[in-house]
């Protein structure tokens, strides 16, 4: 059964959710060998860390479809869901689990800048092989996985 943004697995004698798992979308924005890489900030989580573009699936769109409105919602970019090339899968585990589907794109129309400041302080490109040390830990993990052509990641936070 899907119930918004999370996969549920349900008992089939009763209605219960037993589990459920937040579906993220994450954007490897690529310009001449650099990733566009964003600073949160005011989420409560990783603020004043740089991440990709990316956010939770809402139900009923496709993950790509889910990719495309959190391009444009985050920083006004139109990414036709078609150029979404699927690179890495990434399961977060942690008191909340979290199963992280990430795509490469190349081509967009519009020119990338803030639309949630209460939730992004900067925007910058880096190249791939020079990304900052304050970056989110999962998204540098699956950057170098990606760089190594590996497509699946498990991912735990150290404490």
């Amino acid at each position: 059964m899907l119930l918004g943004a999370h996969f549920c697995y349900a008992n089939p004698m009763s209605d219960a959710a037993r589990y459920s798992v937040a579906i993220v979308v994450m954007l490897l924005l690529l310009k001449d060998d650099k990733v566009l890489l964003m600073r949160r900030q005011n989420t409560g989580w990783a603020d004043g860390e740089y991440d990709l573009v990316g956010g939770h699936h809402d139900g009923h769109e496709s993950l790509r479809q889910a990719l495309a409105r959190e391009a444009q919602e985050e920083v006004g970019i139109t990414v036709r869901p078609e150029d979404a090339t699927f690179v890495h899968f990434l399961q977060y585990i942690d008191d909340e689990e979290y199963l992280y589907s990430f795509y490469m794109v190349e081509q967009w129309q519009g020119e990338p800048e803030i639309k949630e400041p209460d939730k992004c302080d900067k925007l910058e490109w880096f190249p791939l092989d020079a990304l900052p040390d304050n970056l989110t830990a999962a998204t540098k993990l699956v950057l170098e996985k990606y760089a190594a052509g590996e497509t699946y990641t498990e991912f735990t936070p150290v404490r």
